[in-house]
């Protein structure tokens, strides 16, 4: 595997684990809005050309199609005749466990990233001498 690859691999998960951060963070900042639905994205090959070219990318954000929950507020503005309003599908708890996860494998893209742009500048610098 040539430095360029790596590079190429690990800024690819860092674009992926980037918009899937996105995600994340309006699903938490939405998670008490009514009717909202949790957003989801998973991650791909990337192609070119039909061969796999080793990095991923985000797929198309897809919307969780769980059921969203009968909240009962009386007095709120959108509860009909009932009492009842849909409330979002968000839970925090799994999206701070996912927003962990996907810091975590960010930091780990990064660090890659830096130790293969360090190990070409040291080549060069062999190759100077």
């Amino acid at each position: 595997m040539s430095e360029t690859s790596a590079t190429a691999i690990s800024a690819s998960g860092l674009r992926a684990q980037g918009v899937r951060l996105r995600h994340i963070s309006e699903n938490i900042a939405n998670a008490d809005t009514p009717g909202y639905r949790r957003k989801l994205v998973s991650f791909e090959p990337d192609r070119d050309f039909g061969r796999d070219t080793g990095t991923v990318r985000a797929s198309r954000t897809r919307h969780d199609r769980a059921e969203l929950p009968q909240v009962y507020a009386p007095g709120h503005p959108m509860a009909g005749a009932d009492g009842y309003y849909l409330g979002s599908n968000v839970d925090l708890v799994i999206e701070v466990a996912d927003a962990r996860e996907a810091s975590r494998s960010y930091e780990a893209n990064l660090k890659m990233f830096e130790q293969s742009r360090q190990m070409s500048a040291a080549l060069l610098d062999l190759i100077r001498r």
